[in-house]
């Protein structure tokens, strides 16, 4: 799993102001939703490439993040194509209630590469930023709703907290798994009931283990004699680059394009024949 890992490097993604890292991921998770076409799919891929080649992360690494949700992808895929119905079109099959069309199989597609690219560019963020500073920039980036009271700094300690015990609580469950396993757990078996029987000796040692942690991670901060957000400084202020705001500039370009071609304001023809 490799949301919530950091990989060191010294590309210029890594470089790059958090806050703006945090603002482009918003920009672009709003610009994935109004994708409607494939060319405006592949336009947004292209990019999300370039994104990973420019951060200097393995390929690989960042399709580990997808292992997570492939299952809910292909089931979600399957259920828009057999459940899609258009009154329009004659269905390619049938098989009782259940009928595929060829519009149904498209948004299925779609809908399968939403998931993937709204997974992979979070996952370039955890990879190219450590906990520490998403929590700066998220901090930074609310701070004007200190003034109605609201609590930024809890918030954002929230969140670095969370990230930063993803990969431990996952790695918690693979040894109390393979603990289990030895003892003859049957993990294997393909009775349902089996396999969530099998799965309670796995989750109250987990609970356990994460509770143990949540109380000496609060010792250690009492120990620390944290306070609070009041009268605390940073090691590390944030600054703001050009090549921050030229990268903020360039994701709104792309989902102005991404918007263009999707509703092909001024009526073009070329876009019209892409069958867009």
């Amino acid at each position: 799993m490799t949301i919530g890992q950091y990989y060191p490097s010294n590309s210029v993604v890594h470089r790059a102001d958090p806050r703006f890292k945090l603002l482009i991921l918003i920009l672009f998770i709003v610009t994935v939703f109004f994708c409607e076409s494939f060319f405006s799919f592949g336009f947004m891929t292209f990019f999300v490439i370039v994104t990973i080649l420019l951060a200097r992360v393995p390929i690989l690494k960042v399709l580990k993040g997808l292992k997570m949700i492939i299952i809910i992808v292909l089931i979600t895929t399957l259920l828009m194509t057999v459940f899609y119905t258009d009154p329009n079109s004659k269905p390619l099959a049938e098989w009782g209630i259940f009928h595929i069309y060829l519009n149904g199989i498209y948004a299925a597609i779609k809908l399968a590469w939403r998931l993937l690219l709204l997974v992979l560019m979070p996952t370039v963020l955890t990879l190219t930023s450590t906990p520490t500073e998403l929590c700066d920039g998220l901090e930074s980036l609310l701070s004007p709703l200190k003034k109605i009271k609201f609590p930024v700094h809890e918030l954002a300690l929230i969140m670095s907290i969370a990230l930063r015990l993803i990969p431990t609580l996952i790695e918690e469950t693979d040894k109390i798994m393979n603990a289990q396993k030895a003892r003859g757990a049957a993990f294997e078996s393909r009775n349902p009931f089996k396999k969530i029987k099998a799965m309670l000796p796995v989750l109250i040692p987990l609970f356990v283990s994460s509770f143990r942690r949540a109380d000496d991670l609060a010792d250690a901060m009492d120990s620390r004699c944290y306070r609070g957000a009041k009268g605390r400084t940073r090691m590390k202020k944030l600054h703001c680059r050009v090549s921050d705001v030229v990268a903020l500039l360039f994701w709104c370009a792309v989902t102005v394009c991404v918007l263009f071609l999707n509703y092909n304001w001024f009526g073009w023809g070329f876009i019209a024949a892409l069958g867009l």
